[in-house]
Order: C-alpha cells, then structure tokens, then sequence
C-alpha cells in the first residue's frame, strides 16, 4: 500500500518567484491531488475603484503587476473610453501595440530565464536576463520607466516617440533578436531540457478547454485562440498569426512562449513601418456613466476588465479577471499524477503571476 502524505509547496520556494501556496497529496513520489491556497498578497486593488477617481486608476490598473504593467493600464483605458465614447487616436492606437509588445517580449524573456534557472542552467538565466536588459532600456527611453511604463492615458498616450528613434529601434531590434535566437535554440532543442520537459505536466485539447485555460497555455494545447485577434488597438490592422503546439505539455509552453517573442518582434517591426501621423490624445471631458467589459491578451493570456460607472468620477464597480486566476484550474489538472520532482517545473510553465491573480 502506498504511503500517502500531504506536503506543503511553497509558498516561499527557491524556484518560485511568486508567492503561490499548494498543499500536495503524495503517494509516494507521486501527486494524486493539489489543493491550492490564495492570498498572501492580497492588496484590494479593485476595491480602491470605489476611493480614487478615475483618472487615478490608470495608475492603479497598471501596478496589479509589473511585468505586464501596460497591458493592465490599457484594459483598463480601452474600458472607460468605450464607455465614454472616445476614439483614440490612430497614432496613440499604434503607440500602444508597440508598447504591449515590448511588454510581451519583457515578460516572456524573464519567464525563458525562470525556467532556465528552474532547471539548472544558471548561465542560460543570465544570458535571457542580459538580453532583457536590452529590452528594459528601450522601455525606460521610450516611456519613462524600467518596468512601469505610466505612458498610457484615457484617450491616447502619454508620450510620443520620435520617428528617428523608431527608426534607430528598428535597428535595435534586429540586433535583439540574434541574441534571443541563441536562447530560444536551447529551449526548442537541447536534450536535458527536453528531458525534463517534454510529456510532464500534459494538459489534452479538451481539457484545456474544459477547465478554461488562457494564454500560452492554451495555445500549446492546440487551440488557436488569442485575444489579439478581436482587433483592439491597432492589432486589425496588423499582420499575425496565434503561435500554436499540440503537445500541451511543458515543452511546448515554452516553446510557444519562445516563438511568441519573434512574433512580438514582428508586430513592433510592423507598428514602426505603418505609424500614421498626428496626435498621441484626444481631451476627456465629462463623467463616465456606464458598463463595459474589455478583453485583451496579456504575455501569460487573456484578461478581463470590467467597470461599471455612475456618472460621478468613482467607480461603482472595477473587476479584473487575470490570465493566472483563469490557469489555476489547468494547473491543478497538470500537477495530478506527476512526479513530485516536476512539480516546481510544470508550476512555472503556467508563467504564474500571484500578485496578478490576487490583486
């Protein structure tokens, strides 16, 4: 008979560098079920909706997470204009595709260095981390700031950028892209990573429907769904295409998450050729009085705004649905029946973002 046992993981962990509790069920060395526990970074985040007034949530929206920290402040952005009826600006619409790009691109190439670390290949970490540094540059020259951007507005963007340096990013990039080349090469092809990678943590295509997966890890199931293609921002009127596996295991949400950068790349490239003319924003009058719910596809997949207004400058409602909170439930399916040793593994190919689900 097997000796069962209930260990905790996390929610302090050297692999993890979010804070995320599970209590695992162990046969063995085996998992038969995981049993997780939210909240140590609970900051009530959507209750200050009903405090600051609306401009100021842009601020609020954009610090649920760092990472994807302009992705969160034009959810919440592209929900208060439609219920105000503005247009942005075509500019302003390009501006902030390029910048969710560069975010996409930040975050994957943090989470290739967290696997890579995760895994043990020290100087693969530091070599994706060294790269990022480039693209955290190009953040601070262009909006303002390391990791939070602030350069997103109700109504357009905060800041332009200057043809010159678009052009001079252009160039930027191709040189970036050598360098991500030489990572993503060891994560598609390297035999240890493989090994410890490919058939672990293996969620089918109906499951990953079922159980309402987003993101990269959706996608690496075999379903080609990504929010993108709703056409916000300037995304209509761009060329792309969901990068799709079918494996749905931990091999091919890296590799989905590894392609999706050139994808990015692709995007930013696109932006800068078909940057139209004009202005950044357009002047806010008036209170929003209101609901709309505004879909959009950050780097670790599909989130949710939704705010409700009364025709004061608070809110009556600001609800965020992230991509982490929407692939617990996948997650938990992954980690039955895996070996204990792969549990920090197939946490991390989830990319979780704790301080996101919990806001």
């Amino acid at each position: 008979m097997a000796n069962r046992m209930i260990v905790p993981f996390g929610p302090q962990h050297p692999v993890l560098p979010e804070p995320i509790h599970l209590d695992l069920v162990l046969e063995d060395d085996k998992v038969v079920d995981a049993i997780p526990s939210l909240g140590f970074v609970h900051r009530g985040l959507e209750k200050l909706g009903e405090k600051k007034d609306f401009f100021e949530m842009t601020y609020v929206a954009e610090r649920i997470c760092g990472i994807c920290s302009f992705i969160h402040g034009l959810g919440y952005c592209q929900a208060i204009e439609a219920v105000m009826n503005i247009e942005v600006p075509a500019r302003a619409r390009y501006l902030r595709t390029f910048w969710s790009e560069l975010s996409r691109v930040h975050s994957h190439l943090l989470w290739l260095g967290l696997m890579a670390d995760a895994a043990g290949f020290e100087s693969l970490f530091m070599h994706s981390w060294r790269v990022r540094e480039k693209i955290v540059n190009l953040i601070d020259e262009t909006a303002g700031g390391r990791v939070i951007f602030g350069s997103c507005k109700i109504g357009g963007t905060r800041r332009d950028i200057e043809p010159e340096t678009l052009k001079r990013i252009a160039r930027d990039l191709d040189e970036i892209e050598t360098s991500i080349r030489e990572i993503t090469a060891i994560f598609e092809d390297d035999y240890s990573l493989k090994h410890r990678l490919e058939g672990v943590g293996v969620v089918s295509k109906e499951d990953a429907h079922k159980l309402g997966a987003v993101g990269p890890v959706l996608r690496a199931s075999g379903i080609s769904q990504d929010t993108r293609s709703l056409g916000y921002a300037a995304y209509g009127e761009l060329e792309w295409e969901p990068v799709v596996e079918t494996a749905g295991d931990c091999q091919a949400r890296s590799v989905v998450r590894a392609r999706e950068i050139y994808q990015s790349l692709n995007l930013m490239r696109q932006c800068i050729q078909k940057m139209p003319d004009g202005p950044v924003d357009v002047k806010v009058t008036g209170l929003p009085n209101g609901e709309y719910f505004s879909r959009l596809e950050q780097p670790r997949g599909e989130v949710v705004y939704y705010v409700k207004a009364n025709g004061s400058k608070f809110l009556d409602r600001f609800r965020v649905r992230t991509p982490t909170f929407a692939n617990i439930a996948p997650l938990l399916h992954m980690l039955k029946g895996c070996e204990f040793a792969d549990v920090a593994l197939i946490v991390l190919t989830i990319d979780p973002c704790i301080s996101c689900a919990e806001r």
